[in-house]
């Protein structure tokens, strides 16, 4: 039996940041095929956002109706393997990993429980904490939109609604990185950061309609999903595209009409519902890009683990920019100065 306890944020149910409580939870034991790591860092989201809240009503058929059947939130952690299960040969203990537990969520705590096999990379020596847990939802995201699913080549035109935020501000490089002159739609404050990741025109929504512009785009991506299909089609190419990462059923239904009916796309995919290989592998490939310098990660704010309901609350308010990093470990300090030391002496 499995007496050791350890701190973990828990959603009381579906509704506002308020739902997020600090609790003492037993600590997980790994399975055999299993590992168990001690989370350093962790991430919060706007889709950790969206899933807490509940809506879409849809989501809640797997995310549980009535309130969340893995009630830890959160899916992007880096940190360091703790246990191994008896079957586990990848890794070892006190190898550095990070990686994302999909729809099992439970990053949101101090330590978790995933399969070796799952989406689990051993962590660079060249990449800290603070990077690699918000990895998998801003950078692995849009590079499955861009590059997996939308196919953005060299000449492309392509406008990124919501360019400042987690996965804007990623999309916004792979796309230039791909080849796109990219158009980037964010506020007037948040323009500079966007140019400089690589946007050669900047929207500012608060002044001008992007669907109004005087111009049109292979491949719009809506990482907020607040403009649809509809409003969109305009300013689309005869084959352009549509993409948008928030599930909605008007876009649900704008995929079935369009998939037979309109040379016009509009697409959505749970890039988190992907398995767990492909995922692995598009996120080697995203780890690469980093390692050559063609990807950085922005951070906006870095909160305690037990002040994740204020970093929700942020989250909420609409103002956030790239991502924001939990801090689950009070140990965090001494392996960021560890990790920076071990970088200047190689």
């Amino acid at each position: 039996m499995n007496n050791e306890k350890m701190e973990a944020i828990l959603a009381t149910g579906y509704g506002p940041a308020s739902v997020l409580k600090l609790h003492q939870v037993s600590k997980p034991r790994p399975a055999p095929d299993e590992v168990l790591v001690k989370v350093i860092t962790s991430s919060a989201t706007t889709a950790d956002a969206m899933m807490r809240s509940g809506k879409p009503w849809l989501a809640r058929l797997f995310l549980g109706l009535c309130k969340p059947k893995n009630p830890i939130p959160g899916t992007g952690f880096a940190g360091y393997v703790a246990e191994i299960g008896s079957k586990v040969r990848r890794f070892q203990v006190g190898d550095r990993v990070f990686g994302e537990t999909t729809l099992g969520f439970g990053t949101n705590a101090e330590y978790l429980t995933l399969k070796a096999s799952g989406v689990l990379l051993p962590l660079p020596e060249t990449l800290g904490f603070s990077e690699a847990a918000t990895f998998c939802d801003g950078h692995l995201t849009a590079y499955n939109y861009l590059k997996r699913l939308g196919q953005v080549k060299l000449g492309d035109q392509v406008l990124i609604n919501g360019a400042s935020g987690s996965l804007g501000t990623a999309a916004v490089q792979i796309a230039r990185h791909l080849g796109a002159e990219v158009t980037g739609v964010c506020s007037g404050k948040n323009a500079g950061l966007v140019k400089s990741l690589g946007a050669s025109h900047v929207v500012d929504y608060t002044q001008e309609d992007f669907t109004r512009l005087d111009k049109q785009y292979d491949l719009i991506f809506d990482t907020l999903g607040k403009r649809s299909f509809a409003a969109c089609k305009r300013i689309l190419t005869k084959n352009g595209r549509y993409y948008s990462p928030v599930m909605k059923i008007p876009l649900l239904v704008q995929m079935l009409y369009t998939r037979y009916f309109s040379s016009r796309k509009a697409v959505f995919e749970a890039t988190g519902m992907l398995s767990d290989e492909q995922l692995r592998s598009l996120l080697a490939e995203v780890l690469e890009l980093q390692q050559a310098g063609k990807l950085r990660t922005v951070i906006d704010r870095q909160y305690p683990l037990v002040r994740l309901s204020e970093a929700h609350q942020y989250i909420d308010s609409g103002h956030k920019k790239g991502n924001l990093l939990i801090i689950n470990s009070d140990d965090f300090t001494s392996f960021q100065s560890n990790s920076i030391l071990k970088q200047q002496t190689t």
